[in-house]
């Protein structure tokens, strides 16, 4: 599972918040936040936002812990107190301005700058914060389309309907279809590589128009207000980033903005040079500014995708998955007891050796819940990919859940049954745990939870698949 559960349970247990409380603030059973507290799955990212709305309520301080340690691995943060710094409040400084850089993510209507802020934060740590040497565009958007890949082309996320960025990895030649590369390259080495090999002459040309201009728009607020005030409506286009431009050199020493350009043409610039200030800044609060960063991003595409569930863990590269290993004792446990059929194949299974499938693919629920998972060969789980099932198999699904369902519960002890049925009960919706060996009551809590989730699927872009 995901880092939501980990920061939830940190802050119930560090702050004496009881698992009760927090389900009845939320208005959830309790056995959901026990689910995640235990890492057995995840709030969706808008329930997220609720966690954190109730949290507030219930200790302000909690609140800004969680969101800390939800979007920062603290095995990686060193010896800062990154506790400490509530998200909002990005840390104070006497030598940069940071109410400026907390403005950079303020009204924006396309993905452009989260992505460019984002990426050029992880260049900056990738180069250990040794950035006397200018970064260009070129190797900023490289890193922009990576980490827009996996959002995009993986998991189909929508950026907007103004955003041209998933337009520009459509003209790409990007196929990833090796699970292993997709969850081995979480420092996106392999997707830069790629990118880099490919003509994207027209795609830096594009997407450096605007973006490294404007974004540090917030550092020069006054002294744009006042060439605004002095002036009539401009005309010539690059007039608003040639102003940013200079400004950026002019003042570059007294009001230390993030970046300069290397040319004084806006037309000529092609690589940019940090602040050394912001740089001292950065090194020292780096995990707390990517939370931050990540944190607007991650709402920006919530507004986008208002529907879709998991967005917290599908903006990045995908983490290492979870071990199925429980999931896969359950399926040899019934397949000991009775010959199953491959719904895909029709053909018996064994006992052992067997895959396990998400029904609905994992790149689109991004969870390991029992429900969406059955038994089937190696060979047609790796042909489904992250295809959708043909609806023609919905029956034989449900079928084949119900007769494991049956068989489980004859065969396991009685706590054992409670607490593997659990996800089942919370999130198929069903009250009573004899229900789920009704046949016709288990059917219509899969039909009532799985085709909207199909439908929604189908709406991002994901294809049916029917085994050939």
């Amino acid at each position: 599972m995901g880092q939501a559960g980990k920061a939830l349970r940190h802050v119930l247990e560090t702050y004496g918040i009881s698992q009760s409380s927090l389900a009845s603030a939320l208005g959830v059973d309790r056995p959901v936040v026990f689910r995640w507290f235990h890492e057995q799955t995840d709030p969706t990212a808008e329930t997220v936002a609720s966690i954190v709305r109730v949290l507030r309520e219930l200790n302000p301080t909690a609140a800004k812990d969680f969101i800390q340690f939800y979007l920062v691995d603290p095995t990686q943060a060193g010896e800062m107190d990154l506790m400490a710094t509530p998200i909002q409040e990005l840390p104070k400084s006497d030598t940069v301005d940071v109410s400026a850089l907390s403005r950079l993510l303020k009204k924006k209507t396309n993905s452009y700058k989260y992505l460019f802020l984002i990426s050029l934060l992880d260049i900056v740590q990738r180069r250990q914060f040794d950035v006397l040497s200018p970064i260009t565009f070129q190797e900023i958007i490289i890193e922009m389309l990576a980490n827009a890949w996996y959002p995009h082309t993986y998991f189909k996320l929508s950026f907007g309907l103004q955003d041209k960025i998933s337009d520009k990895l459509d003209s790409l030649c990007i196929d990833i279809s090796d699970t292993k590369i997709i969850f081995n390259d979480t420092d996106k080495k392999y997707l830069r590589r790629i990118i880099s090999a490919q003509p994207i002459e027209d795609i830096v040309s594009s997407l450096k128009r605007y973006v490294p201009f404007l974004l540090i728009r917030p550092f020069f607020e006054q002294e744009v207000k006042a060439s605004k005030a002095g002036r009539k409506k401009r005309t010539n286009p690059g007039d608003d980033e040639q102003e940013i431009v200079n400004l950026a050199a002019a003042l570059f020493d007294r009001k230390k903005p993030l970046y300069r350009f290397d040319s004084s043409l806006y037309k000529d610039c092609s690589s940019i040079t940090l602040h050394p200030e912001w740089v001292s800044y950065l090194e020292n609060n780096y995990s707390i500014v990517r939370a931050w960063a990540s944190w607007e991003w991650l709402k920006y595409m919530q507004q986008r995708n208002p529907n879709v569930p998991a967005i917290a863990n599908k903006l990045f590269p995908p983490q290492e998955r979870g071990s199925l290993n429980h999931q896969k004792a359950y399926w040899k446990l019934i397949l000991k007891q009775t010959n199953l059929q491959c719904i895909y194949s029709k053909r018996t299974l064994p006992s052992s050796g067997f895959s396990l499938d998400h029904y609905l693919p994992w790149s689109f629920v991004a969870h390991d819940q029992p429900w969406n998972l059955i038994p089937t060969f190696p060979e047609v789980n790796s042909s489904k990919s992250n295809y959708l099932p043909n609806e023609e198999y919905f029956d034989e699904f449900v079928n084949l859940q119900h007769l494991g369902l049956s068989i489980a519960n004859e065969s396991m002890g009685k706590t054992q049954w409670s607490n593997y049925i659990e996800p089942y009960l919370a999130d198929l919706k069903i009250d009573d745990k004899n229900n789920l060996l009704d046949l016709h009551i288990l059917k219509s809590a899969y039909e009532s939870t799985l085709i909207p989730l199909i439908s929604i699927a189908i709406r991002q872009g994901f294809a049916k698949w029917y085994y050939r």
